[in-house]
């Protein structure tokens, strides 16, 4: 199964998976491992999105499961060329409030954003809340100039669309934690349950 917790930069996302600790039988890996190349784009991403599902697949073959932190919504994690062979997909996104993302993007990098910088990643935010809600919000978001191997017709053949949000505003990282350790252990044992 493949564990996807996205998220627009500075939502809380690789603070909330450590603070959860180690998780019997899931691996976790943060999408940026890979190296981010200067002019990285959708393409880019997608491309690497299915790097990323292809290792899930490896280690679904050795009856593990894998959380992967990142910017990719459920929308391109389900069309990725090798997504229909995963066992199951759960989808999170870990947000927090557009001021205070502002303000951890100012503590964390000083300097480094300009004002149309932070103004992408606050609209990149509120797309994917919105995406989260509604599979169907502005989908030319990810679809227009993608990766010509998407298969985005899998967004009508899903039966449901779920994506749990966890809101890092104003709470204790440990709280966050918490949440987001039921949300694995929950989609972990309803997968399980599926598949016997």
């Amino acid at each position: 199964m493949l564990l996807t917790v996205s998220g627009s930069s500075c939502s809380g996302k690789t603070t909330t998976v450590r603070a959860c600790g180690p998780v019997d039988g899931l691996v976790w890996h943060d999408f940026d491992e890979i190296g981010v190349p200067s002019g990285a784009d959708v393409v880019w991403r997608q491309r690497s999105l299915e790097t990323w599902i292809r290792r899930a697949l490896r280690y679904q073959a050795d009856g593990l499961d894998m959380l992967l932190t990142g910017q990719s919504p459920l929308g391109e994690v389900v069309a990725a060329p090798s997504a229909a062979q995963l066992n199951g997909i759960a989808a999170c996104l870990v947000d927090v409030d557009d001021e205070v993302r502002r303000q951890r993007l100012t503590q964390r990098d000083p300097g480094k954003w300009d004002a149309g910088a932070v103004d992408a990643f606050i609209g990149w935010a509120r797309w994917q809340r919105a995406h989260a809600a509604d599979r169907w919000h502005l989908p030319e978001a990810i679809t227009a100039g993608g990766w010509e191997r998407m298969r985005w017709d899998r967004w009508t053949d899903l039966p449901g669309w779920a994506v749990t949000v966890i809101d890092t505003t104003g709470r204790p990282v440990e709280e966050s934690a918490a949440e987001l350790r039921r949300w694995i252990d929950d989609q972990r044992r309803s997968a399980n349950q599926d598949i016997a």
